[in-house]
């Protein structure tokens, strides 16, 4: 059995107005045209919805039944309709979000901020990964958007460059250092550092700069991630070669940052799962990053 979705609304509005008349007075239609409607309706499914009578119609016990798995469907439509209408307006309900710990200290939280701002209804969900895992869930399609460090080997991900920044070298406030314009390998030697982990990308390139100069120094701790280096070096532990968006974050009066030399170059990507469109949503929280890091892609300072 197919119903026509047609008659079923009128049946719906017959009940509303309480009679077959008042209706189609209601709707501008014909009367005749509702009356045939229901009638066929009654044919379609095999029993009188209504008592005729001169005061109008009367529901039958049959049609009570049925009206009330009318409603109860209706529920489910008006709800889709309304979730459609939702999609149309602004995408997803939720927007996920996988980013480094080096965004988390102060850039994400302003990015959150600014687009519950914009989106008071849309929950943003956002996890904190090393870039592999960052990659890993963006191929999975478990998030709209990923921010990492390029990485080879990943299929199903579109990446877009976000912003390509130079390291800089992080010092104690009080170190014999601090009134240089900038920090060459050459400057530091026998001097403590504070390593970046080996798997980091920039970590080979940065032993060759000192490796080119012929500069030894010691390294008394790895620790993968630039917000705790930072850490270190403002308890006098040593100096280190830092991504300049946590560096400049975590800025305090216990630490100066200095350009480093040769440049080291630190990259971002935005990315995406290439398996399917990307959301407005997703769109709109990319313009916000943007608009966000555009003060990193500033010079940290100018080399002496």
């Amino acid at each position: 059995m197919s119903l026509n979705p047609r008659h079923v609304d009128l049946f719906r509005e017959v009940v509303r107005h309480n009679g077959i008349t008042k209706a189609a007075l209601s709707l501008r239609i014909g009367q005749p045209f509702v009356s045939r409607a229901i009638a066929r309706l009654e044919r379609e499914i095999g029993f009188a919805l209504f008592e005729r009578g001169r005061g109008g119609v009367t529901l039958t016990v049959e049609g009570e039944i049925f009206l009330r798995e009318v409603e109860r469907n209706q529920v489910g439509l008006d709800y889709l309709a309304r979730a459609a209408r939702d999609i149309r307006a602004r995408g997803s309900g939720t927007l996920r979000v996988a980013c480094l710990p080096a965004f988390t200290y102060s850039l994400m939280p302003r990015i959150v901020a600014a687009f519950a701002k914009q989106h008071p209804d849309i929950m943003l969900s956002v996890a904190v990964h090393s870039p592999e895992r960052v990659w890993s869930l963006v191929a999975a399609g478990q998030c709209d958007v990923g921010l990492a460090r390029p990485q080879p080997g990943f299929a199903a991900v579109d990446d877009e460059l976000l912003m390509t920044m130079e390291a800089v070298c992080v010092l104690p406030r009080q170190h014999r250092l601090r009134a240089k314009r900038s920090i060459r390998p050459k400057d530091l030697q026998g001097e403590p550092m504070i390593a970046v982990a080996p798997s980091a990308t920039h970590r080979s390139r940065l032993e060759r700069a000192f490796e080119d100069a012929k500069v030894e120094v010691r390294t008394v701790a790895e620790i993968q991630y630039s917000m705790q280096r930072c850490a270190l070096v403002a308890q006098g532990l040593g100096f280190s070669i830092v991504d300049p968006v946590v560096a400049r974050d975590f800025a305090s009066s216990r630490i100066v940052l200095k350009p480093f030399l040769p440049r080291i170059e630190i990259t971002t990507v935005l990315l995406f799962p290439s398996q399917r469109p990307r959301s407005r949503l997703a769109l709109e929280f990319c313009e916000l990053v943007r608009a966000e890091t555009a003060e990193y892609r500033k010079e940290v300072g100018t080399p002496a």
